[in-house]
């Protein structure tokens, strides 16, 4: 696994009617709080992320997103010139790829050149006192080379690392959960190299909480 991916789910949803620019980041995050309810999710991984996230309390509710816009505002800042690319997908969702490699080979300890960045990360997190308006949940995946045997435990290792270097950097670890899933959730083409480095990643979804 080679790309660390940081996905920080905002819950952006298309809806129409909206007056102005606030009200449509609340009606926003009101929809998809509705979604996370009722546990609708796009694929059998952010389902379990959604179920995660509200077993430790995390909502998308009205007005959620305007923290987790600020949250992306300084991570483009803290992160500028590392090397990790900031961006949002269509769901709203803040999306940080980091450079391959995060971990060696058939290795779940994190690369040191990767340290500070997570370093950066946690940082903004902790900013005026809102690490405790957040939940994380962080989830491992690899590609479709070797076995469940290997893989499963490996995406599991790689998310827990993740998990523990960011509580060693100040973010309580009751706020966090990790899991991996090995080959199950594919991001682009296993047939291609290229493709198969998208795949190893791990993926950290930024919840505000109640």
């Amino acid at each position: 696994m080679r790309a660390l991916v940081i996905s920080a789910v905002v819950g952006a949803l298309a809806l129409s009617g909206c007056q102005n620019m606030e009200y449509d980041k609340t009606a926003i995050g009101t929809g998809l709080g509705a979604l996370l309810g009722a546990g609708i999710a796009y694929s059998n991984a952010d389902k379990d992320k959604m179920g995660q996230a509200a077993a430790i309390g995390a909502v998308v509710g009205g007005g959620a997103g305007l923290l987790l816009d600020k949250k992306e505002k300084r991570l483009r800042q803290e992160l500028a010139g590392t090397g990790v690319d900031v961006g949002r997908n269509q769901d709203g969702s803040i999306n940080l790829v980091m450079p391959s490699v995060t971990f060696a080979t058939n290795s779940s300890t994190i690369q040191p050149r990767f340290q500070t960045a997570l370093n950066d990360v946690a940082k903004v997190l902790r900013e005026d006192g809102t690490a405790s308006k957040l939940a994380l949940v962080i989830h491992g995946h690899t590609d479709n080379t070797g076995t469940d045997a290997i893989n499963n435990p490996l995406s599991q290792n790689r998310a827990s690392s993740v998990l523990n270097y960011l509580a060693s950097q100040g973010i309580s670890s009751s706020r966090m959960t990790a899991k991996g899933y090995g080959s199950t959730s594919p991001i682009a083409d296993n047939s291609t190299a290229a493709g198969r480095e998208q795949n190893r990643r791990v993926e950290i979804s930024v919840y505000e909480t109640k």
